[in-house]
């Protein structure tokens, strides 16, 4: 079958984008998926993402499988003057309730002359692509109400009932679980159920609708529609045993990286409620816990790019001089999809290679979300588990919920005595196994969550998807 991608985070590089490699593969390896997928990421509607919108990053780094191509085709300027209606429209979706009757007539023209075009670029799109199945990532969630809608309309137009196939709504976040404010006003960027301006995956011949966990599909059945999503756990990535190779060398001579010294991954994007301050003061303590007992001081790769939200980064870059670690930090600008050359002698690494060298150089993984309840799984732990690699972790709402009781990591507490506590146990827990070990702490807890993550995050829900997709396609 061919599949199309339709994203909702508007940028190039993301973990939803490497999960979605997960599935390519896993469909790849049954025989059901026929290459290239063609993608949409959503640089033309997500003005948020100034650094993107509207024609996304510089080209380079696209893995051969896939090819990027909007399907709204205007010029720079009419996005760009689209992209303060796009917001306008978002806020007030968000706050419907405390519009007049005047404002919602304006609203509801507003949102269909917007729609217009993404509903004749996707259907373009569409027919130019002879696509089978879209997956529609995050589409639910009200960041651009217009594209959602114009997507949906587009489906209906071209999915007949004489035409196979159809689209995934293949959702994250939504609404509730999504507590995301603006930190000007103060105000829900999303609200916290659907209303009359969000579009909702409807049942019908050519919709399907996954979500990621149970406590997703249970905040859907409150949600004005009959169809009810399958729940398809993320699918992790296998990383592979063996030596560090060339790649991995030149993106440490690039990031200028001394691998004596054990790597900390923070997989995260450098976003307001990922809470990257929190990793700094943990990476702050273990420095001073290694000045004491003479261990490494390990160094700290962020994920993230600086240009997504510059206020934040901002706010970030301070606080990591002020700690005196911003030596000890290198933020990855984005980490891509697929490994790849960079310049004449860097290397951009996927999230696969990154692991394997934090992974060789006895490091860990640090995850640590500010705000208890808008991580729907938190996926950071999971990765940690399948590369063997110990994990610090903030207690996130449900993180006891996926991963449960017998997955061990170091719990970072915010207080001074319980960061100091944390950042003591955590060094204590990376950098003293062998290297390239899948046991680099605690003789048998690794092992643990090894288990417990292959038993939260099963792959077959995702193969009997994919065949059902194909089947019907």
């Amino acid at each position: 079958m061919r599949i199309g991608l339709v994203s909702g985070d508007g940028l190039p590089v993301s973990g939803l984008l490497t999960i979605f490699r997960n599935v390519v593969d896993l469909g790849r390896e049954m025989g059901l998926v026929d290459l290239p997928v063609v993608a949409d990421l959503g640089y033309t509607w997500r003005p948020d993402k100034p650094a993107f919108f509207p024609h996304g990053a510089p080209a380079g780094g696209t893995p051969d499988w896939m090819t990027v191509e909007s399907a709204r085709r205007d010029d720079g300027a009419d996005l760009t003057s689209a992209g303060a209606e796009l917001t306008e429209v978002r806020d007030l979706v968000a706050r419907q309730e405390t519009l007049t009757r005047e404002q919602h007539d304006a609203l509801k023209s507003q949102i269909e002359r917007l729609a217009k075009p993404y509903r004749e670029g996707f259907a373009s799109w569409l027919r130019r692509h002879q696509i089978d199945w879209v997956f529609a990532l995050n589409m639910t969630l009200s960041d651009a109400v217009p594209v959602t809608l114009g997507l949906h309309q587009a489906a209906e137009e071209f999915f007949t009932p004489d035409r196979a196939g159809g689209v995934l709504y293949w959702d994250h976040d939504l609404f509730r679980s999504c507590a995301i404010f603006d930190e000007e006003t103060g105000r829900r960027l999303y609200p916290e159920k659907p209303n009359r301006y969000t579009p909702v995956p409807q049942r019908n011949a050519h919709t399907r609708w996954a979500v990621i966990s149970g406590s997703l599909a249970e905040e859907t059945s409150s949600y004005p529609t009959e169809l009810l999503p399958d729940i398809v756990p993320n699918i992790l990535p296998k990383v592979p045993d063996g030596p560090l190779e060339e790649r991995h060398h030149a993106f440490a001579r690039h990031m200028e990286l001394d691998l004596s010294r054990p790597v900390l991954l923070n997989p995260v994007r450098v976003f307001n409620v990922k809470g990257v301050e929190i990793a700094l003061d943990l990476l702050a303590g273990m420095k001073s816990a290694a000045a004491r007992d003479g261990s490494k001081v390990p160094w700290l790769l962020v994920f993230g790019s600086l240009e997504e939200e510059p206020p934040y980064a901002k706010q970030i870059l301070a606080h990591a001089r002020a700690l005196g670690i911003q030596d000890d930090i290198r933020f990855l600008d984005g980490v891509p999809v697929t490994s790849h050359p960079e310049g004449a002698t860097g290397w951009k690494l996927d999230e696969i290679d990154l692991l394997r060298l934090a992974r060789e150089t006895a490091g860990g993984v640090v995850f640590t979300p500010n705000v208890p309840d808008v991580e729907t799984v938190g996926l950071a732990p999971g990765l940690a588990a399948v590369a063997g690699l110990p994990v610090a972790v903030t207690d996130y709402d449900v993180f006891r919920h996926i991963y449960g009781d017998d997955f061990t990591g170091v719990l970072v507490d915010r207080t001074p005595e319980g960061m100091r506590r944390a950042a003591e146990e955590f060094l204590a827990a990376v950098g003293t196994g062998r290297r390239g070990s899948r046991l680099p702490g605690p003789t048998g807890t690794l092992e643990t969550n090894f288990r417990t993550v292959q038993r939260c995050f099963p792959d077959e829900p995702w193969r009997a998807l994919l065949q059902r997709l194909a089947k019907s396609a």
